[in-house]
């Protein structure tokens, strides 16, 4: 166990200290697109409405962090892997140190989760001090907390799964339009999935940012708390982690 933390520790140690000679950059990106979100949603189109009782600035936040983690924690590995694999090439070095496969797949991510982390604290800082004074605040608990770690993983893991599969910043794009942005705008981060078609919600309960908004909203506005749902999206990251391990084993990447 010990041997493990150490190597997952020695694989993240170089990202995190690339991390930290971008990371105003690295938080400003991160931030613009859930302040614009909030903004255009929540004070524009949602101004003075409610959602599932709630008003919807209120409803829309937890909403917002979730997507934060999907696009911070998702577009931070996807893109750091995909230059070292493609253009530097130093993955492969990686690949020929007498490390488990396991460990270099966590460590990769710890980028993705480390800077997913700081970005939704800042989004849910700024989201309980708009909501203090009014009459649905934001409340910051355990659940809260368990829920942010486990969307950051899986998001991380799914980055690290497309980097492996993809060939090109071409087909990183791709995967972008056809997986992430669907996600981005269908996964209950800007409206409750119960109004959409029975159908349809099959469809997006298959998506892991549909389990991440619901438990983020579901803790942030105490409206209790569907452990199911979070043993789904731990499922999701331990999933893409095996996956990410077979990509490796298999020298398929």
């Amino acid at each position: 166990m010990i041997d493990n933390i150490r190597e997952i520790c020695n694989v993240a140690w170089s990202d995190i200290r690339f991390m930290r000679h971008t990371l105003v950059s690295v938080l400003i990106m991160s931030l613009m697109s859930p302040i614009l979100y909030l903004l255009a949603f929540g004070y524009g189109l949602g101004a003075g409405q409610t959602m599932e009782g709630v008003s919807y600035v209120a409803f829309i936040i937890p909403g917002i962090v979730a997507l934060t983690a999907l696009s911070a924690s998702f577009s931070s590995v996807s893109t750091r892997m995909n230059v070292q694999r493609l253009y530097y090439h130093n993955f492969d070095e990686m690949m020929l140190c007498p490390l488990r496969f396991s460990s270099i797949a966590i460590g990769k991510a710890m980028l993705g989760i480390i800077r997913g982390l700081l970005s939704c604290s800042i989004i849910f800082i700024l989201g309980f001090a708009l909501t203090y004074n009014t009459d649905t605040p934001l409340h910051f608990n355990i659940e809260l907390v368990i829920t942010l770690l486990a969307s950051c993983f899986a998001f991380s893991m799914l980055g690290e799964t497309a980097a492996f599969l993809a060939k090109s910043h071409q087909s990183m794009s791709t995967f972008s339009t056809l997986i992430i942005l669907p996600m981005t705008f269908l996964c209950g981060t800007f409206f409750s999935v119960a109004s959409m078609p029975e159908w349809f919600q099959a469809i997006l309960y298959v998506m892991p940012l549909t389990y991440s908004s619901t438990l983020m909203r579901e803790s942030a506005l105490g409206l209790g708390f569907s452990w199911p749902f979070l043993i789904i999206l731990i499922a999701f990251g331990i999933a893409l982690l095996a996956v990410n391990i077979y990509l490796m084993r298999s020298r398929r990447i």
